[in-house]
């Protein structure tokens, strides 16, 4: 006998990427930031880390909303925070669909809006990406309550133009979100339909280009109708002290993001041309990762499985359209060399063999 809901039985949940718990590994599997949080965030978590601790934060993290507003050139009615950005997916799921209501995300992509639907007991819709990752012409389902697109995606590091959201935003019948976690890595955003579409929420994240995933800060912008309503399903204090501190003070140091966003996307650059010598195909990546596939006859899992028993850490989805690539973080130079040291060894024409034949279970 169980005592969960049905849909809980039958759900399998969502997989993060690997965190291992023993050695020293290089870990490129987690789209983790290589270089460290502004100074300024550090030394604001320590002031916050005070007798306060006793007291409940503010419980709509007012210095928050009022920096992103101000960054962001919006008003601060205009924002809501959260645990994160998946705490903030998981809202807005609450928020507008129930049971038997349909949700709408392409394939592939983020996995965790299926799972937050299948909580919700909706309608999963998964619909392909074209081949090059653009959306295809019935990516938009008629009564559909929650619409997803993470743009830039993951796990292609693919984006799609902003013109090309707004008409999807113009033709469906319920939200449409566009996850833009990686949009500080991309040439452009969708920040600016907010002003043209009232049923579109952008959500960011500081896990990136801020380095701070460790403290699990997201917000979200929209019209206020949409954050009023928000509101009231959020948790009553979702964002803590110590989070509040550190995201008004990683908002308040630009510089700092900007400096490492620069280096990341130079790497990217030499990662992509690097891999693509070696006979990878190479997805356009406008994030901090790059998704390569495999060359004929070699195993993009037993590449992950031999990689990992050298100590390195990239991602592998055994799943459709992905099984045969690898996802790659963009890692600090010296990482990456040492990562493309060891494939480079691995994949090299003689010793094909080597990778299509090793057996990991």
């Amino acid at each position: 006998m169980s005592y969960f809901r049905n849909n809980i039985e039958r759900m399998s949940g969502y997989t993060p990427g690997e965190q291992p718990k023993d050695g020293v590994y290089i870990k490129l599997n987690t789209n983790e930031n290589p270089y460290p949080p502004s100074p300024k965030v550090l030394n604001a978590i320590k002031e916050a880390a005070n007798e306060n601790l006793r007291l409940y934060p503010d419980p709509v993290a007012t210095a928050i909303r009022m920096k992103a507003a101000e960054l962001l050139g919006t008003k601060p009615e205009r924002v809501i925070a959260g645990n994160g950005s998946d705490d903030l997916l998981s809202i807005i799921i609450r928020s507008f669909a129930g049971a038997r209501d349909k949700v709408i995300f392409p394939y592939p992509s983020y996995m965790l809006y299926q799972t937050l639907a299948e909580l919700q007991g909706g309608i999963t819709c998964a619909i392909d990406f074209t081949e090059n990752y653009t959306l295809p012409e019935d990516f938009v389902v008629k009564g559909a309550k929650v619409t997803f697109i993470a743009n830039p995606n993951s796990p292609s590091g693919t984006m799609i133009p902003p013109s090309e959201i707004s008409k999807v935003a113009s033709k469906i019948d319920g939200v449409l979100v566009i996850d833009e976690a990686y949009a500080d890595f991309a040439e452009d955003n969708c920040l600016r339909l907010v002003e043209e579409h009232n049923n579109i929420l952008i959500l960011r994240t500081l896990s990136k280009s801020y380095s701070l995933a460790g403290i699990r800060l997201g917000f979200c912008i929209a019209q206020e109708s949409l954050i009023q309503g928000m509101m009231k399903v959020k948790d009553s204090y979702n964002v803590d002290r110590l989070s509040i501190a550190a995201a008004v003070a990683a908002l308040d140091d630009q510089k700092s993001m900007k400096t490492h966003v620069e280096k990341i996307k130079e790497t990217r650059q030499y990662l992509t041309k690097s891999l693509q010598d070696m006979g990878f195909f190479v997805y356009p990546s406008q994030t901090n990762f790059v998704l390569a596939r495999c060359m004929k006859g070699v195993s993009a899992q037993n590449l992950y499985q031999t990689l990992k028993s050298q100590k390195i850490l990239v991602r592998y989805f055994n799943l459709r359209r992905l099984d045969d690539c690898l996802r790659i973080t963009i890692g600090a130079r010296e990482e990456i060399d040492i990562l493309l040291k060891n494939l480079n060894e691995l994949v090299d024409t003689k010793k094909h063999a080597k990778i299509r034949d090793a057996c990991y279970y």
